[in-house]
């Protein structure tokens, strides 16, 4: 019977483009594949991916695929592309980001839209990723971390809490809020199933609670966001007309976007009929309001023995290359983003805060797994170079201890097509396999591409 109501009501929204809808129900699902530009460009990676096809419309980056588990291609596990549904590629196309820009993704995991940020924003600026529930956020951190993101903060902090922490700081954010997921049924065919009328108002109003906290972290002049992957008029709509009327200080503006179905005159549907599975987004500009009157973080250098160390190990590993900020807190080592863009993040729960290059030890300090991922190969004393093709690119990604002789004793990288996969350290012609145990893999083997 629900699922009457749920068709019925698609019907009413849809109008003459309902028998469009229709057709494209029983339809696999898209999949595609959004380049990586912080470690390749789209003509230096295509080549390798036969796969690939055509452009997806709701970002340059993006190209449709039609294979299972690219999560476990070698290219992949190197940062040089995400799997992403296409249309949700769509919200930071309308965010507009710009390089320099400080930009809040605020319920960010698993981490597609943010690492679309970071791709816009080039390595400059800011991104601050959040997200409430923490193994989620943990997930998150690990895309930030697998895509060379070094400008990123990641925390895991409620909405409410961290916008008020950071009234009126940033320049853009985006709210691609909790919903009730109906743009996702093709992908996933249980879901219809648990769909519910009460379900989606309730999503509603979660997403008006979200929207009002994230008012608050737009700085005067700035630009927010609001994106869901659900049909819902009572989630998109709904939400829209709810927001406007408790925030006067806020419009709703062109997306500058031309794809998909318009409504309220400058927010956008997308439908499978467009291309993609299904979303909706609506772009606002904050008119007035108070700007940041936060403290920002006070930087001070480790002690002058820490930093003799770091920059001993540095000097051992890399070739050179320095880092302008270090920071240790509790043995770790980070590289922090640009001090003079960060807020003071005093009492907040805070995942990383930039690259974490290593971790103080006995003796030593062993580096970490975002050191690798963080640099281009060239920059590293000590490389092994794969095809991702080649067997030993799948015995390294699998955790085994390789037999090399090409390498002075030390701490270097595996490099896959020109991307950095990961550590390794040579101790007498055996490179002691360093990739993390939670990203291993033993069936890239049994891909078929």
């Amino acid at each position: 019977m629900k699922m009457n109501d749920y068709f019925e009501r698609m019907k009413t929204v849809l109008g003459e483009d309902y028998d469009r809808f229709l057709e494209t129900v029983d339809k696999p699902a898209y999949k595609a594949i959004r380049v990586n530009t912080l470690k390749i460009q789209p003509e230096e990676l295509l080549p390798l991916l036969p796969f690939a096809g055509e452009q997806v419309p709701f970002s340059p980056m993006g190209y449709y695929v039609d294979v299972e588990k690219l999560g476990k291609h070698p290219l992949h596990h190197a940062g040089a592309f995400y799997v992403q549904e296409p249309s949700a590629m769509s919200a930071v196309t309308a965010l507009g980001v710009e390089p320099g820009d400080k930009v809040l993704d605020l319920c960010a995991a698993p981490g597609g839209k943010s690492t679309q940020i970071a791709a816009c924003l080039s390595g400059t600026g800011l991104l601050w990723a959040n997200e409430i529930v923490r193994p989620r956020a943990h997930i998150l951190l690990s895309n930030i971390e697998r895509m060379g993101i070094k400008n990123a903060v990641v925390s895991n902090m409620t909405p409410e809490a961290l916008c008020g922490r950071l009234e009126g700081f940033f320049d853009k954010v985006l709210v691609d809020a909790p919903c009730s997921g109906e743009g996702m049924f093709r992908k996933d065919k249980e879901a219809i199933y648990e769909w519910s009328v009460e379900h989606s108002l309730s999503c509603a109003e979660r997403q008006k609670a979200i929207l009002d906290s994230a008012a608050r972290a737009v700085r005067p002049e700035g630009e927010m966001v609001y994106s869901t992957c659900t049909f819902s008029p009572d989630e998109n709509e709904g939400v829209v007309r709810h927001f406007l009327k408790e925030h006067p200080e806020f419009e709703l503006i062109d997306t500058g976007c031309r794809f998909g179905t318009p409504t309220l005159d400058y927010a956008l549907r997308i439908y499978p009929f467009h291309g993609g599975e299904g979303h909706f987004v609506a772009k606002f500009r904050k008119t007035k309001g108070k700007a940041y009157r936060g403290g920002m973080f006070r930087y001070t250098e480790p002690l002058r023995e820490e930093r003799v160390e770091i920059e001993k190990f540095i000097a051992d590993i890399l070739r050179n290359v320095s880092f302008r900020h270090y920071h240790v807190i509790d043995e770790r080592i980070l590289s922090l983003p640009d001090v003079k863009l960060l807020p003071d993040m005093d009492g907040m729960n805070i995942l990383r805060a930039g690259v974490k290059l290593g971790d103080f030890k006995k003796n030593r300090i062993e580096p970490h797994h975002n050191l690798a991922t963080a640099l281009t190969p060239y920059e590293f004393k000590r490389r092994l170079i794969l095809s991702y093709e080649e067997n030993l690119t799948a015995r390294y990604i699998s955790g085994e201890e390789l037999e090399i002789d090409t390498w002075i004793n030390g701490w270097g990288v595996a490099v896959v097509n020109g991307i950095t996969l990961g550590l390794g350290k040579a101790v007498n012609g055996h490179l002691k396999n360093k990739y993390p145990k939670g990203l291993r893999t033993l069936a890239w083997k049994d891909l078929q591409i």
